[in-house]
């Protein structure tokens, strides 16, 4: 029964961050018509004013910074629409380019440990496909392999571990200072916008403890 409970609370943890941050930018992504402009258009506004010299797209590959291309990179509703929810994230993803330009440590380090963990994760995946088998046949060598699927998913972990003081900064260092000092919001959106704005950096917190419950199932499976 005890294990039935840490299970539920594991999914709980997993999978609750990510319900909430969709809930969040869905609420507030109602068009605003006391808006001046687009999230894509606010977006252009503090990269010209932060004196950033980066490019600005749309994306459906989700919001996101690409520090290798310099490019802030906006979903069609955030780039194009009056809302909350694209202002605050137009904010956020600028805010990643300005972590770029005062050369921030763990930004820059983000890029070549994403590149490496993708390779990595796919050599666990095909290390988790033949365990299987090589228990089967060749105990020591299934083994091997669960340890090598392990340490992928370590690999994941760590970028995420890495990305999260990065989202972290980049919202309330950065983001939602702008929007306070630019007075760009009324009094009223605030509270709201910081919601947003926690949510965009939760984003990777349900992926991160998804690979550490991976991590722990492999863990417990080795050691019988």
């Amino acid at each position: 029964m005890i294990w039935i409970v840490l299970l539920v609370i594991l999914v709980g943890l997993i999978y609750l961050p990510q319900f909430w941050v969709q809930r969040i930018l869905n609420k507030h992504s109602a068009i605003r018509s006391d808006f001046p402009g687009t999230g894509g258009e606010f977006a252009r506004h503090l990269i010209k004013q932060q004196g950033l010299d980066v490019k600005l797209e749309t994306t459906e590959h989700g919001d996101h910074y690409d520090p290798t291309s310099k490019t802030v990179r906006l979903s069609s509703a955030n780039f194009n629409d009056k809302s909350l929810t694209a202002v605050a994230v137009a904010a956020h993803e600028v805010g990643h380019a300005i972590q770029h330009q005062q050369g921030m440590a763990l930004l820059l380090l983000r890029a070549p440990l994403a590149k490496f963990a993708f390779y990595v994760e796919k050599l666990a995946q095909i290390a988790l496909i033949s365990t299987p088998v090589f228990l089967s046949f060749v105990p020591a060598v299934g083994r091997i392999s669960i340890i090598v699927a392990i340490v992928g998913m370590l690999a994941s972990t760590l970028v995420h571990l890495v990305t999260l003081p990065v989202e972290f900064n980049a919202s309330f260092s950065k983001a939602l200072p702008i929007l306070k000092n630019g007075q760009y919001l009324q009094t009223k959106d605030y509270k709201n916008a910081r919601k947003i704005l926690l949510a965009c950096a939760l984003t990777y917190v349900s992926a991160a403890l998804a690979s550490l419950l991976n991590i722990w199932r492999w863990l417990r499976f080795i050691r019988r």
